[in-house]
């Protein structure tokens, strides 16, 4: 499916300038658009990504997503990355969509961070209209905090204040470098202070086997949303990725639904 060259976007301006890789997906009809948002270090090639754009094609929905700046096909360099480039890359990718057509915004892990936080800046400005729900995968909301700070040990947290940088093991890969610039600027964008007023329905799929994102962190953000149509479903057995056959399966059916939902009268 993404066999051809993306498309590119410059955002940001002066050192800050960067191109950033997309690939919308224009289709025909009244639906409501699919806005993608990755998790960290993931991309528009993931299993989830691509099997959500395949469902948005079959249903005629538009679809678009991109890869943030450091990660994929995008320009930049992870150690200089922070979530306010990212909030203005999903931003400056809404805008690509247009105001006449609102999106269903879909995250998994750290892309449910990023949607919370474009929800919160649209409704600051009074367009939340833009968008006809949220759809979140383990939402790793305040993630640079809550589930990275707060979890490092003293040793871990003295070598980033020195050497504004540590490399963290991971499941999936290579060490990744968690830095001091992500850690403090990711404390502008912090939900977790005070309750968030959204008016445009929610769904949260949460594993209950996630070691990344315990099921506990999506309890609190249920209490922290103060919305009117708001659904959490727990996976007993769901891990971190929700990537197996009846993950998509059930992530296309939760999509499915809320656009009905968003189209019914």
């Amino acid at each position: 499916m993404d066999a051809e060259e993306p498309q590119f976007l410059e955002v940001g301006s002066g050192p800050k300038r960067r191109r950033i890789a997309y690939r919308f997906a224009a289709a025909r009809g009244d639906g409501p658009a699919i806005l993608w948002l990755s998790g960290f270090l993931s991309d528009m090639s993931s299993t989830k990504a691509l099997a959500v754009a395949s469902f948005a094609k079959a249903r005629g929905l538009p679809m678009l997503r991109f890869d943030y700046s450091s990660h994929g096909r995008s320009e930049g360099n992870l150690l200089q990355a922070s979530i306010g480039d990212w909030l203005e890359e999903a931003s400056a990718m809404l805008g690509l969509i247009g105001a006449k057509r609102p999106a269903i915004v879909v995250g998994s892990s750290l892309g449910g961070w990023i949607a919370l936080l474009l929800a919160r800046k649209l409704m600051h400005e009074g367009a939340l209209k833009r968008l006809a729900g949220l759809v979140l995968i383990a939402p790793a909301w305040d993630m640079t905090e809550r589930l990275m700070w707060h979890q490092m040990s003293e040793e871990v947290k003295a070598t980033i204040d020195r050497d504004g940088v540590y490399y963290e093991p991971s499941f999936y890969g290579d060490p990744y470098p968690l830095t001091k610039h992500l850690i403090e600027e990711g404390r502008q964008h912090l939900l977790g202070v005070d309750t968030l007023a959204l008016d445009l329905p929610v769904r949260i799929l949460q594993g209950m086997c996630d070691p990344d994102v315990p099921w506990g962190h999506a309890l609190d953000l249920v209490g922290l949303l103060c919305c009117e149509d708001l659904e959490l479903t727990l996976i007993k057995d769901g891990d971190h990725r929700q990537s197996r056959e009846q993950d998509l399966r059930r992530l296309e059916a939760t999509v499915a639904a809320l656009e009905e939902h968003v189209n019914s009268p």
